[in-house]
């Protein structure tokens, strides 16, 4: 059995490379819409995100698996048609085929870059990783990536009802060997097939995948992407003697295994202090958060939910604290009033003052059960109970 093709027949690698990717596609998108189907909650939760996480990684596997089958298409011998007789059927056949290979970098490749573009729901599993190279973590570039996979799912699920009604046509009507040669290797009479008819259905598909970019864009947001989504400018609330001017209020908590990172774009800070104050009290902050600014990718939504920070009942989150020098460095020490609880918080923290301006970086770890935050999910395999929270600052002096 030869592994090539041959001109009267498919080799086994290219009989391979077509059930395997069969097998994908039939599998990852039973995934896909079972998941959607899922709705959110306590009970329900994990295995939605295992469903879309398995949903994924076929995906990504599909990708590497539809480039590697391209590569060997191009190298590959075409057999003859059955059929050469029938020139459109034959240009049908064509333009499906392509619509198939294109389908299968184009729908895993356009959810990869939604993926890596947006933080939150769902890990690829192991060995494909989280990101890739040169995508941003951007909720514009997230909106288009999502809005070309919904339309690439749809060629491809038109490409591949094309593709088996064609397969079931010839084994039923016409009764000849094309399902048999792809099955079984089946060889058929050689005819030679003109160059120029292999290409032109390849030309039409990628007509009909640039029509369907085009869409994607149409149906994409007409926003420009942000160069630095988590920092903001925090205006500083009137009595204190620092001036915030940039800064970032971020947190990663982990969720199905996997951390996730998420930030506040709209927060104030009221700043005292005073560096001559080496051991004790040298100032204090007043942070007000405004909690419905949270963007924590897919999961923003959920997150501001009622089952999570439940934004609409508390909209806002506070943190009232001393600052505090001593020989062990400097630390925020206070409460912080979220989600209808108060509780203390101890946050150390770097602080660098060259003339009238300040550089200050700071972590803390929350419980989120401290604060009755998503307490239907009383274990860590779905959200992790730990929150670190991580701030830093540019600030000027008045």
């Amino acid at each position: 059995m030869p592994a090539q093709n041959t001109p009267t027949s498919f080799g086994l690698v290219t009989r391979t490379f077509h059930w395997l990717t069969a097998l994908l596609i039939l599998t990852a998108i039973p995934l896909g819409l079972i998941a959607n189907g899922i709705e959110t909650g306590p009970e329900t939760i994990a295995r939605k995100a295992q469903l879309f996480s398995l949903h994924k990684t076929l995906g990504v596997a599909a990708f590497l698996l539809g480039l590697t089958r391209i590569l060997w298409a191009l190298t590959q011998a075409r057999p003859v048609p059955l059929h050469p007789q029938r020139r459109a059927e034959m240009t049908l056949a064509e333009l499906v085929h392509w619509m198939l290979y294109l389908s299968l970098v184009m729908v895993p490749l356009t959810g990869w870059v939604h993926h890596a573009a947006v933080e939150g729901f769902a890990p690829i599993l192991w060995p494909f990783g989280q990101g890739l190279p040169f995508v941003p973590k951007s909720e514009p570039l997230a909106a288009l990536s999502g809005g070309a996979h919904w339309v690439f799912t749809k060629l491809l699920a038109l490409s591949v009802i094309l593709h088996i009604a064609g397969a079931l046509k010839h084994h039923l009507i016409d009764r000849d060997a094309t399902l048999a040669r792809m099955a079984f290797g089946t060889a058929a009479p050689e005819t030679p097939l003109p160059h120029r008819q292999r290409l032109a259905p390849l030309g039409l598909a990628l007509l009909l995948y640039g029509a369907g970019t085009g869409l994607a864009l149409s149906m994409a947001p007409q926003t420009a992407p942000a160069t630095a989504p988590a920092t903001t400018a925090a205006p500083t609330v009137a009595g204190g003697n620092w001036q915030v001017e940039t800064g970032n209020l971020g947190f990663t908590v982990v969720q199905m295994g996997a951390p996730v990172t998420g930030s506040f774009a709209s927060w104030t800070a009221d700043i005292t202090y005073d560096e001559a104050v080496t051991s004790g009290k040298a100032g204090q902050v007043v942070v007000e958060i405004d909690l419905a600014s949270l963007a924590l990718g897919s999961v923003s939504d959920q997150a501001k939910g009622p089952e999570f920070l439940d934004v609409a009942a508390h909209p806002v989150a506070r943190f009232t604290a001393d600052l505090l020098a001593g020989p062990e460095g400097l630390v925020a020490e206070g409460k912080l009033a979220l989600h209808g609880a108060e509780k203390p918080v101890r946050l150390p923290f770097t602080l660098t003052i060259e003339g009238d301006l300040a550089r200050m970086t700071g972590t803390a770890r929350l419980d989120r059960r401290d604060f009755t935050i998503g307490a239907g999910y009383g274990d860590e395999e779905t959200v992790g109970f730990a929150v670190d929270v991580a701030v830093s600052l540019d600030a000027t002096r008045k």
